[in-house]
């Protein structure tokens, strides 16, 4: 579902800087401008590598940005990415859904103590779990029960 992406300028080079500075694989890159933040997508069972020790590599990275940074693994199944961008939240279920009118819809069952930590601070969690299911998966949306 990669390859209908677009990578513009700019996040090449977050990707390239990211990459030598790790050497781990970046997948992808969002740039959000209204948070100010940079989303990396790594390679799976890259997360570690991308982090570093202590989250030593992040930090540099993020001194050396001025940027606010995120880290998701890539997987190519929905259901799996879903769970693992969630986490710490337990996910009970996910199911997929199609809708009569057309498009995809992820229903994700969490532990009620959980829906705070999936939802996050003014919905920011959800939202951008939101954003990269439809970016890598065109899904219309992720609901969270």
């Amino acid at each position: 579902m990669l390859s209908n992406i677009k990578i513009t300028e700019n996040e090449m080079k977050f990707i390239s800087l990211l990459e030598n500075m790790t050497g781990a694989t970046i997948v992808d890159c969002i740039i959000d401008e209204e948070e100010d933040t940079l989303i990396f997508a790594v390679k799976k069972g890259e997360v570690g590598l991308a982090v570093g020790r202590g989250g030593e590599k992040i930090k540099r990275f993020r001194r050396m940005t001025n940027k606010q940074v995120e880290i998701f693994e890539y997987i190519d199944d929905a259901e799996k990415f879903i769970r693992n961008a969630l986490k710490p939240a337990k996910v009970k279920e996910i199911r997929l859904v199609d809708r009569a009118s057309g498009g995809r819809i992820a229903m994700v069952n969490v532990e009620t103590k959980d829906k705070g930590i999936a939802i996050g601070r003014n919905g920011q969690n959800i939202k951008k779990i939101r954003f990269l299911a439809k970016r890598y998966f065109d899904l219309d949306t992720v609901v969270i029960n």
